[in-house]
């Protein structure tokens, strides 16, 4: 698949002739330069952009013929994002936060309590759930983001630098939570310029230039 964009007149190939398939339950790291298309990349994957040539399937379905509405109800069921700048909301505590996600869903206003509350516990943080980000450790702040994403129950969970804002030791810890969520099931892909973090998946994959340059299994 290819994903173009126009800027003014000239024509920006920010990914051209990716050929990748994710497996159910898989770990996959994505690698590569700024301006590589690791971004990109994980916002088609994530059903936030739409390839301009190719295609996206999602659990079997070509992306390119869903309607807005029914790709924002696939990305709230089945996507769980996590960011390296938290995105959580200043005024609202820990369990607002997680609850947010379900507020655009399905599921009816009595379980959002309880099912934030398990997610929070997931990720080791049901203590913190009365607390305000201001609160929170910079570890704390993206476990309670990686709640958020996993309070859904997602099908994918994609991580964009997930340990970018992090010390080493605190990132760490992100890497071995990410680890244990895999290792209970969870689809995991991350772009990542750590190394180290990437060692962790099953599979890196390298862009350069918008182009899948290796596959690694480390």
């Amino acid at each position: 698949m290819a994903r173009v964009y126009q800027r003014g007149s000239t024509d920006v190939a920010a990914l051209s002739g990716v050929d990748l398939d994710i497996r159910d339950g898989e770990k996959l790291a994505i690698m590569g330069p700024s301006g590589s298309g690791k971004t990109t990349l994980l916002s088609i994957l994530g059903c936030l952009d739409r390839p301009t040539r190719g295609e996206h399937l999602f659990e079997g379905r070509a992306v390119a013929e869903l309607d807005d509405d029914t790709l924002s109800q696939l990305r709230n069921r089945a996507i769980g994002f996590v960011f390296q700048s938290f995105h959580l909301l200043p005024h609202l505590s820990v369990v607002e936060n997680v609850e947010t996600p379900l507020q655009y869903g399905q599921r009816p206003p009595r379980e959002w309590r309880p099912r934030a509350l398990e997610a929070l516990e997931r990720v080791g943080l049901e203590q913190r759930a009365e607390h305000r980000p201001s609160e929170l450790s910079g570890g704390e702040a993206q476990r309670t983001a990686i709640a958020r994403a996993l309070v859904v129950e997602p099908r994918l969970l994609l991580a964009d630098e997930p340990t970018g804002n992090l010390d080493s030791a605190t990132g760490t810890e992100i890497a071995v939570l990410l680890d244990e969520l895999h290792a209970q099931g969870s689809t995991v892909v991350l772009v990542t310029h750590n190394e180290d973090l990437a060692r962790r998946a099953e599979r890196v994959v390298t862009l350069r230039d918008g182009h899948i340059e290796k596959e690694e299994r480390p």
